[in-house]
C-alpha cells in the first residue's frame, strides 16, 4: 500500500528521520518484497499525484509509490542535500532549473500549467472582489514566501497591477496559505485555481484578470542516479501520457 509522507518546512534531518522510520518499520501484511518509488512533488500537486500514484501501483505489481509534498524550493534543497528521491515535480521551471544546473535531474519536461486565484472564507466576510482589494490595510492577506513558486507568481501579478501587497504572513507552501484561509486566520490568500477547486466548500474563489500575467509551468524529471531509475522514467511517462493528462485536467490543471 502506498505510503504518503507530507513534507513541510521541517528541518532536513526530520525529513530523513521520517523516511528512515517508514523504511525500517515492520512490513504490513502483503508488503513483503515491495519496491519503493519515491516521488517529490510540489504541494499543489497533492490530489492529482495521489491519484496518479494509485494508477501507477495498479499497473506495477509490487511497487509502492511514496509521495512527499512540500513547497518546490524546500524539495529542491532536500535533493541538493542528498535526500533520496527518484522523481521530482516542480510548480515552476525556476526551481527545476536549480537542479538542472547541479546535474541532479535528467531531461525535465513540462506536464501542466496553473494560474492564481484568490481564496476567501465562505461568505467572503471581507468583501474581496478584485486583486486591488488585497492591498487594503483592512484585509488580512496571506501569501506564499517569494522563493516558493506561488509566491513568485503572486509577486508577478502584483507588479502587473502596480500593487504593493503586504501580507500578514508568508508561507512555505500553497497548501499552508490555503490552510490559513480555511482556518479563518486570513481574509484572503493567493493560491492556485486547482487549490480552490480541491478545497470544495471550505473556501470561495475570486478570479482576477491579472492572473494571466503569471502562468506557472510545471516540469517533471527523474532524479539523477535514482535508486529506481527505470520506474522513475515510467512514472514520468504516465504523467505525460494521455491518461495522466486527463487526470491532471480533472484536478483543474491546464496543458503545458
Amino acid at each position: 500500500m502506498r505510503k504518503h509522507i507530507a513534507a513541510g518546512v521541517a528541518a532536513l534531518s526530520t525529513a530523513f528521520a521520517v523516511t528512515a522510520l517508514a523504511g525500517c518499520g515492520a512490513p504490513a501484511s502483503g508488503d513483503v518484497g515491495t519496491t519503493t518509488l519515491t516521488v517529490f512533488a510540489a504541494a499543489s500537486l497533492k490530489g492529482s499525484f495521489e491519484d496518479l500514484a494509485e494508477q501507477f501501483e495498479a499497473a506495477h505489481d509490487g511497487v509502492d509509490v511514496q509521495l512527499s509534498f512540500a513547497g518546490s524550493s524546500d524539495l529542491v534543497a532536500q535533493i541538493q542535500q542528498g535526500a533520496p528521491a527518484d522523481v521530482f515535480a516542480s510548480a515552476d521551471t525556476a526551481n527545476m532549473d536549480k537542479l538542472t544546473a547541479d546535474d541532479l535531474v535528467v531531461e525535465p519536461q513540462a506536464f501542466a500549467t496553473n494560474t492564481l486565484e484568490i481564496a476567501v472564507p465562505p461568505g467572503n466576510p471581507a468583501g474581496v472582489e478584485s486583486l486591488q482589494d488585497l492591498a487594503s490595510p483592512d484585509v488580512k492577506l496571506v501569501l506564499c514566501a517569494p522563493e516558493v513558486p506561488c509566491g513568485a507568481a503572486s509577486a508577478k501579478v502584483a507588479e502587473a497591477a502596480s500593487l504593493d501587497l503586504r501580507p500578514v504572513s508568508e508561507e512555505q507552501s500553497v497548501t499552508d496559505v490555503l490552510g490559513k484561509v480555511i482556518a479563518g486566520e486570513a481574509d484572503a490568500g493567493l493560491v492556485y485555481v486547482t487549490d480552490v477547486a480541491s478545497a470544495g466548500d471550505a473556501v470561495e474563489g475570486v478570479e482576477f484578470p491579472e492572473s494571466d500575467s503569471a502562468v506557472n509551468t510545471y516540469p517533471i524529471a527523474p532524479v539523477t542516479d535514482a535508486d529506481e531509475a527505470e520506474l522513475a522514467e515510467e512514472f514520468v511517462d504516465l504523467v505525460l501520457s494521455d491518461e495522466g493528462q486527463q487526470t491532471l485536467t480533472g484536478f483543474g490543471f491546464a496543458a503545458p
